[in-house]
């Protein structure tokens, strides 16, 4: 895979510049900048070689038809004030669209095109449609990690008509998943949560062959422990998952890997009530459990300190409520405190990590936090993602 980074001269050219600009609109405002706060350093360098950038992007799943609730003009806009450059916005059919039509005024740097998924040729994965979004650029750059897992025209089907490189975000992206899927220091910890094991099963598989530790929570740690006899009371479970976990236990000992999960927990009798702390023997029929107890908190932060490289996938309890965040909390600001040492790598990443990463402010405390979403879990599964892919070929 070539990377945007290494080429010697970019004086002039036209660069076609596929990012992830999926970002939550509310009336028709950005509502979380963090994904277009990521792609910032590689427009800074292609804008430094002095080359002209043609931004291709996709936000919601219009499902090939135009939906003026889900353009990519407040995006532009927002993107524009975060790197304080002009950028023009082009809501023109992408096919009535063609090359002479850009950069007339020679002052424009950036042109946007509007949302690529507006045709049903971009999830199809169009050839014709490639080799016409092809035509607007001299070399074409995937920044985009977090579309890679999917075949569409301007991931996959694009690279076949045209000089095609990673940018620096996507480059991030791998070396921060190589480091803990491949290249890594041990002793190696996985920290999963959720509310399904048999979404996060192939993650685990993979994992376990690799890992030292893996230590299960949220939704999924109550699967384990009715595996395990004991009482779950009303909390949040999977159904048919036995032969999964089975699995999951028995790999374990093949490869040695430790699998941990809550030995105490917080329960209340509903989903707003007040908490309190249980042994794992001590759940009640009416009992819901909401978060990790104070035991297990300790054995995480032990196993964290031991660590040279964490991966954190999902919370460790329903922390949309601050009575039952306290088991995730802890978990990040001791990973962030180990991180200050520079003896440990950590990676994290999935919705609800991240937002819980930002919301307690140790976001940058962390060696990277990944964005990506589907992208992320599919390469930790082991995946060879077609973005990926096709960049290589």
């Amino acid at each position: 895979m070539k990377s945007i980074k290494d080429l010697k001269d970019l004086n002039d050219k036209k660069v076609l510049l596929r990012l992830d600009l999926n970002v939550p609109l509310k009336d028709g405002k950005v509502t979380d900048n963090t994904r277009i706060d990521k792609i910032v350093p590689t427009i800074d360098f292609l804008l430094k070689q002095n080359t002209k950038i043609v931004i291709l992007s996709h936000v919601g799943r219009p499902g090939g038809k135009i939906v003026n609730g889900l353009s990519l003009k407040p995006i532009c806009l927002k993107l524009e004030n975060i790197i304080n450059k002009k950028i023009k916005f082009l809501s023109k059919n992408i096919y009535e669209i063609h090359d002479s039509d850009l950069f007339k005024d020679g002052s424009e740097k950036i042109i946007m095109l509007e949302n690529l998924r507006f045709l049903k040729e971009e999830e199809e994965n169009n050839e014709k449609f490639s080799k016409h979004l092809s035509n607007f650029g001299d070399i074409y750059v995937n920044d985009a990690f977090s579309c890679s897992h999917r075949a569409h025209s301007s991931i996959d089907k694009i690279t076949k008509f045209i000089p095609s490189y990673s940018g620096l975000q996507l480059d991030t992206e791998i070396y921060a998943l190589e480091k803990i899927t491949s290249d890594f220091k041990k002793p190696v910890t996985c920290i999963i949560g959720g509310s399904k094991i048999s979404s996060k099963i192939n993650i685990i598989r993979n994992l376990i062959k690799k890992f030292n530790n893996i230590i299960i929570v949220g939704g999924m740690a109550n699967n384990i422990l009715e595996y395990k006899g004991y009482n779950i009371g009303k909390s949040i479970k999977e159904m048919r998952v036995e032969n999964i976990i089975k699995d999951i236990f028995e790999l374990s000992i093949t490869h040695d890997c430790r699998i941990y999960y809550p030995e105490d927990v917080m329960v209340s009798k509903e989903i707003n009530g007040s908490p309190e702390e249980k042994r794992i023997n001590e759940i009640s029929d009416d009992d819901l459990i909401l978060d990790i107890g104070p035991n297990s908190i300790n054995t995480i932060n032990s196993i964290i300190e031991k660590s040279k490289t964490i991966l954190w996938n999902g919370p460790a309890g329903y922390f949309e409520n601050p009575k039952f965040a306290r088991g995730s909390l802890a978990i990040g600001k001791k990973i962030a405190e180990k991180n200050k040492s520079n003896n440990l790598f950590s990676v994290a990443g999935g919705g609800d990590t991240v937002f819980l990463l930002n919301k307690i402010g140790i976001f940058n405390n962390f060696n990277f936090v990944s964005t990506a979403g589907g992208a992320f879990l599919e390469y930790l599964e082991g995946k060879e993602l077609p973005g990926i892919k096709a960049l290589k070929q």
